[in-house]
């Protein structure tokens, strides 16, 4: 299993502007890479491996190549290709995509060593030290360990329009050495649960629990504000960049607020559940409708459900994503659909009379089918008026950042 792990880098001047030279002889590599592509004989090129021959020739013809980390080198190769790859998978699924174009130094800001060329030291509490090949060593903010039988597999270090530094660990654990996940004969509502990510509720379970959204009002009030200063001032001069950073620095703590809400909402519900059952949401469509566009955007559904998903192999919890669409016009008693405009906020069956919270109805749906999908079908023993309570219990926004998770009653213990 892959992922990663994210920190503050404290460069001093000397090592900054040793970075800054590395990552704008990359980007000259990856824009050369481009140029081979368009220009060379087909035979030659074509895949990342194949070009990774030719940097020799580069260190010949280009000196300047032979400068930064030769794993680095060929790492920047590999990133075209990969962007490369990743448009025609877009083209592939219909989108209208355009071609790969030359990086300006803006639009180029960081660098990846893969493999070798790197060695995470002095990791003493809250401080550690990154060793990079032919740059030296960075302070870091080692804030989170990473696991002792986690391989590191590569090293990205970043500069953000902001001006600070990050860096990045990509790691890797073993699959045996993961928590083995409950048999799925075993689960039943007890121990799983459906989420429908709501409107009025971040999100909804089929137990009957709410979690209030992530109130951001403050800090989109002082962006405006920003802003409409950024507006004023004239492009290009040195109070226009000074501005800019400020305006920067606001959408970037709006961005790690929303983070930090959900990692510790998706670690609490992977250490609560055996089992838990999203709806597989098309974020896309839904940010191209009319109304409610950025509080999608604020949701980062798609982000939640990635978080989900590599914490259930990391805690050992199922997760499933199931086809959203008519999980809420279904009823959940007797599968009848009946349309909702979104103003309608209760759910009663014309066919059956059950009633209940437009949302519980939603996220029972996506437990049922995600028992479905499971192979464990719904059986009679598990009828829906005792699965689904009439109560609900909210959670704020406030108190799951407060504590690092949310609690049903003061007798819940507080998942890390």
């Amino acid at each position: 299993m892959e992922y990663s792990h994210r920190y503050y880098a404290y460069p001093t001047q000397e090592v900054a502007e040793r970075l800054d030279y590395h990552i704008d002889v990359h980007r000259q590599a990856y824009n050369y890479t481009l140029y081979e592509y368009e220009n060379v004989d087909a035979d030659d090129i074509g895949s990342a491996y194949k070009h990774h021959y030719r940097l020799p020739d580069w260190k010949t013809k280009f000196p300047v190549f032979s400068e930064v980390n030769s794993k680095a080198l060929q790492r920047t190769v590999t990133r075209f290709y990969q962007n490369l790859n990743g448009l025609s998978e877009q083209k592939q699924n219909g989108n209208t995509v355009g071609k790969l174009t030359w990086k300006s130094p803006r639009d180029y800001q960081s660098m990846t060593y893969s493999q070798s060329g790197f060695e995470l030291k002095n990791t003493s509490g809250r401080n550690a030290t990154l060793w990079l090949s032919k740059i030296g060593d960075i302070e870091l903010c080692y804030h989170r360990e990473i696991p002792d039988k986690a391989a590191i597999k590569e090293v990205t270090v970043k500069q953000e329009t902001t001006g600070d530094w990050f860096v990045s660990f990509g790691f890797e654990i073993d699959e045996t050495d993961l928590p083995e996940k409950p048999d799925v004969e075993t689960l039943d509502t007890s121990n799983s649960i459906g989420i429908d990510l709501g409107i009025l509720n971040y999100i909804h379970t089929s137990d009957g629990k709410t979690v209030d959204w992530l109130e951001l009002e403050d800090e989109y009030d002082r962006l405006r504000r920003e802003q409409q200063k950024l507006s004023r001032k004239e492009h290009g001069s040195n109070n226009y960049e000074k501005q800019r950073k400020t305006v920067a620095k606001i959408k970037r703590h709006i961005r790690q607020k929303v983070l930090d809400y959900q990692h510790k909402l998706t670690t609490w519900l992977v250490t609560e559940y055996d089992a838990v059952f999203v709806e597989d949401l098309n974020v896309a469509e839904m940010l191209q409708g009319d109304r409610n566009a950025r509080n999608t955007q604020d949701a980062a559904w798609r982000q939640f459900i990635t978080l989900l998903g590599y914490k259930g192999d990391l805690y050992g919890c199922h997760i499933v994503q199931v086809e959203a669409a008519g999980t809420t016009k279904e009823c959940s008693s007797c599968g009848v659909e009946t349309a909702k405009p979104i103003w309608v906020r209760k759910h009663s069956c014309p066919s059956c009379g059950f009633e209940c919270d437009r949302d519980a109805n939603a996220a029972m749906n996506v437990l049922q089918r995600g028992f479905s999908d499971l192979g464990l079908g719904w059986s009679e023993s598990m009828p829906v008026e005792t699965a689904l309570p009439t109560d609900t219990h909210s959670v704020s926004a406030k108190r799951v950042v407060e504590t690092g998770s949310p609690t049903l009653n003061e007798a819940t213990p507080v998942a890390e």
